[in-house]
């Protein structure tokens, strides 16, 4: 009996633990939904304001597109929260059946040791039981037992109590469970209307869109042009700063070593030389470089954005708009914000170059192996070598072809182009 009675508070202790061990997942996905729709009304709020001040353009186009996606994100996340629910209604009513028949089952049983502890607390049934012991240790031992039956019906009586305040509060949280999966299947009906509503949105801008379809296509022939220009001047850069990282460009002794190498291994001499050279031209950092690289790279998706008021107007990589026969290819992020925005530095660094490209400065930080460009600026106010910390103003935000305010965040790991996006924190 002892032990079917711990089996059962195990039981009512591993069904309390169940619940708690949900919530933090809810929680987490409730936040995530605020969040997102944070981001949705802080779009709506500028495609707004941007659709009074300028026609259709790359930017609204772009932040449609970022709200239609944000709105699935949102669905998806609310189809999560209604997966979850179900299954705390299902655990819910699987430990509420087991919790009846474990209360079925203890009643039944308490119903009879009642019955048997009443016979024996009866004068008679008392005296008999312990006057018909064949000796005095027997009779001892009874008076023990009939001490001891009398505790186990009241710990069997308070477990019951415990078992039937648990399953009412098991009822109670499945009805608020139950309530709290209509009202997020009732924002899952909203979510999809106006998921509808901005796919119609999107068509429309894409609509309008279409026809400026000359004059944008020039646009961004434009673009790419001062793209290929930037992208040069940025090559050119980093081409000089890795020359004077490596002595000038002079190699150590390597081609003397391999001079005096057999005929029998010229072969394979040539391949080690390549594999030198290539070793050669690696950058050897110095401590504080170093240091800097690292927590560079260790606050990826951490850092600020470039400029305090932005949207993305233009996404890292290649590019083609819906229903146009415009494509590109974009080395970082362009940024849509006001004109003579201020410019921030989103990392510690020092200034590599200051370039013009299209008549628009251009600023370009070294973070250790790390570099980031801020390009098309109306003015700098920097100069190359100077030593720049993380939020320190390089310049203010050029226009770009109709007037709006632009710049365009580029962001490279030696000579490689990544995209920012990863990199700079979720608005």
């Amino acid at each position: 009996m002892v032990k079917w009675m711990a089996t059962s508070l195990a039981a009512l202790t591993i069904a309390v633990s169940l619940p708690a061990q949900q919530s933090g997942r809810s929680e987490d996905l409730k936040h995530q939904q605020i969040e997102i729709q944070r981001e949705i009304d802080q779009l709506k709020s500028s495609l707004t304001d941007s659709k009074k001040r300028t026609r259709a353009g790359m930017r609204q186009l772009e932040m449609v597109q970022a709200k239609l996606r944000l709105r699935e994100k949102a669905i998806r996340n609310i189809n999560q929260q209604i997966d979850m629910l179900e299954g705390n209604i299902d655990r819910s009513r699987m430990e509420i059946d087991s919790l009846n028949t474990r209360l079925d089952t203890m009643k039944a049983q308490y119903a009879r040791n009642t019955v048997t502890a009443y016979k024996l607390s009866t004068n008679y049934g008392f005296l008999n039981f312990i006057l018909s012991a064949r000796s005095f240790n027997e009779a001892y031992k009874r008076l023990q037992y009939f001490n001891a039956y009398h505790e186990y019906c009241e710990d069997q009586e308070a477990t019951i109590i415990k078992i039937q305040k648990l399953l009412a509060g098991k009822i109670n949280g499945l009805e608020c469970t139950r309530r709290e999966k209509d009202q997020v299947v009732k924002e899952q009906v909203v979510q999809k209307k106006e998921l509808e509503a901005e796919k119609k949105d999107k068509n429309n801008a894409v609509r309008n869109f279409k026809t400026r379809e000359q004059e944008i296509s020039q646009e961004l022939t434009v673009k790419k042009k001062a793209d290929h220009e930037l992208t040069l001047a940025i090559q050119h850069a980093i081409s000089a700063d890795f020359y004077a990282a490596t002595g000038g460009g002079r190699k150590t002794t390597t081609k003397k070593k391999t001079t005096t190498t057999k005929k029998t291994t010229k072969k394979k001499t040539k391949v080690k030389v390549k594999v030198k050279e290539e070793e050669d031209d690696d950058v050897v950092l110095s401590p504080e470089a170093k240091l800097l690289n690292g927590s560079f790279k260790n606050n990826k998706g951490k850092l600020p954005w470039p400029v305090d008021n932005a949207n993305i107007k233009i996404r890292f990589g290649p590019y083609k708009i819906p229903n146009m026969e415009v494509i590109g290819n974009n080395p970082g992020l362009t940024l849509a914000t006001e004109p003579g925005a201020e410019v921030k530095a989103v990392f510690d660094g020092e200034i590599l170059s200051v370039f013009n490209v299209e008549g628009n400065r251009s600023v370009m930080v070294r973070h250790g192996l790390y570099f980031t460009v801020y390009a098309n600026l109306a003015s700098v106010n920097v100069t190359k070598g100077q030593k720049i910390t993380q939020g320190q103003i390089l310049g203010v935000a050029g226009k770009d072809g109709e007037g709006n305010g632009e710049i365009d965040f580029i962001l490279m790991k030696e000579r490689t182009n990544i995209d920012p996006a990863l990199w700079i924190k979720k608005k």
